[in-house]
């Protein structure tokens, strides 16, 4: 790029080789390819540069994270007045100073927006929602995570005037209530994203107007929506066949229950986060083993009734079909080297598995360690406050899987009494291997 802006091309500005050598429709189409900062130094260039860099063809896709603290609103409605009908994208992400009368500028403008991300952008309120329902009947895509002031009133004022919206993220709007995922699931049935983490009012009829109406869901997150159960999650199994995502984290009433609904309706799941889900056991994860074959990711931090001992029937098949089968075991408690024998042994964990995390599971040994010997694909695995796990036995893991790194705490030895008032300093040892 430096050679393309040496200064010998342009002596008498317009008049410049460069320009006269190249088609303005040539130079327009290598603009296309530049980002916001360039396309800007080559506006300040000439007046003819000026024009084709401030094209709105070139300004389809605009991000401007990385120039959040200098973005007002004046700078979202020149934008969108250059912009016009050419912008299809924009990430206005973590851009404080963006309130509701620049995007009513904006919406006016940008007709055919089909992504918007407002993800902390915490001055808007409804009256955002208002105008983007007016004005952009395109819009697929929008983020407003933490924008806490967005209430019923936006969701139901997106259903009314866009229809073809495919991904919501209102994660952190902990105004929400069924009401308002009511209104949208019914006038948006193309949704396949729905991101309602931290939604906190939210409850089992919430989830029973998203089952009956979102055939084509793809990606649902609940997390710390802590007051929802079984029963709206079952209807959303059995309406939401397409189900390939799934967070529930934080939701403490959930069951064994709901693995068997998974397992029953949603072959195509992939990812299953069920952190702090501690009424899970071993028998839950019969059903999903034996029909959730495309599973890549299970998070089950903190579910204590957690054993994948051998009296787990499928198991084995479950970490046949798995890949990258556990990204966290953290704090299961009752986890045993049984269990992870049951983990190792399959032979598509010996290729695929590739990060586990067995921290606080003090019923664990190095025998463990010797049970994971052979994943040779294993590229990381946590040991915090494992108390049997061994210096000595990581030290034979490293002999067989050389390249893995190993995260590991070991507690402070008991210090001895003082002897001639001395006092001797323990320190932890926290040692990345």
């Amino acid at each position: 790029m430096h050679a393309f802006l040496s200064p010998q091309m342009f002596s008498n500005n317009d008049e410049a080789v460069i320009n006269k050598k190249l088609p303005k429709e040539l130079l327009l189409r290598i603009f296309s390819f530049l980002d916001v900062v360039t396309l800007c130094r080559c506006a300040q260039v000439s007046r003819s540069w000026n024009v084709l860099a401030l094209d709105g063809s070139n300004w389809q896709r605009i991000d401007l994270f990385d120039f959040q603290r200098d973005i007002e609103g004046r700078v979202v409605e020149n934008i969108s007045k250059r912009c016009g009908g050419f912008l299809r994208k924009l990430s206005l992400r973590g851009c404080l100073g963006v309130g509701d009368s620049a995007l009513r500028t904006f919406a006016q403008n940008c007709r055919n927006i089909e992504l918007l991300s407002l993800n902390g952008c915490t001055k808007i309120t409804d009256s955002t929602c208002n105008s983007l329902s007016k004005f952009c009947p395109k819009l697929k895509h929008l983020d407003l995570a933490s924008c806490t002031s967005i209430t019923n009133l936006s969701l139901k004022a997106l259903s009314e005037g866009c229809p073809l919206l495919e991904q919501l993220n209102i994660s952190w709007c902990d105004q929400v209530t069924k009401d308002g995922i009511q209104a949208l699931v019914r006038c948006c049935p193309g949704l396949k994203g729905l991101f309602l983490k931290g939604c906190t009012q939210l409850e089992d009829e919430a989830l029973q107007h998203i089952g009956a109406h979102c055939p084509e869901l793809v990606a649902l997150n609940l997390q710390t929506c802590s007051q929802i159960t079984d029963d709206g999650l079952i209807t959303i199994c059995r309406g939401c066949h397409r189900l390939q995502s799934l967070c529930v984290s934080g939701c403490a009433n959930i069951t064994d229950a709901i693995l068997n609904a998974l397992g029953q309706n949603c072959p195509r799941l992939r990812i299953l986060e069920m952190a702090r889900c501690s009424q899970l056991t071993d028998v839950g994860f019969t059903s999903l083993a034996r029909n959730c074959h495309e599973l890549e990711k299970m998070d089950l931090e903190e579910c204590k009734m957690i054993r994948f001992s051998s009296s787990c029937l499928y198991l084995g098949f479950l970490v046949y079909v798995l890949c990258s089968l556990l990204q966290s075991l953290s704090h299961c408690e009752l986890i045993t080297d049984d269990g992870i024998r049951q983990l190792g042994s399959g032979p598509c964990a010996h290729d695929r598995l590739e990060v586990i995390e067995l921290d606080n599971c003090p019923l664990i040994t190095d025998a463990s360690l010797e049970h994971l010997k052979t994943c040779h694909s294993l590229d990381r695995i946590e040991l915090y406050d494992c108390q049997q796990i061994t210096r000595a036995g990581i030290k034979r893991l490293r002999t067989h899987l050389p390249n893995i790194k190993v995260h590991a705490y070991f507690a402070p030895v008991t210090p001895p009494p003082s002897v001639g008032g001395s006092r001797q300093r323990f320190c932890r040892c926290c040692i990345l291997l």
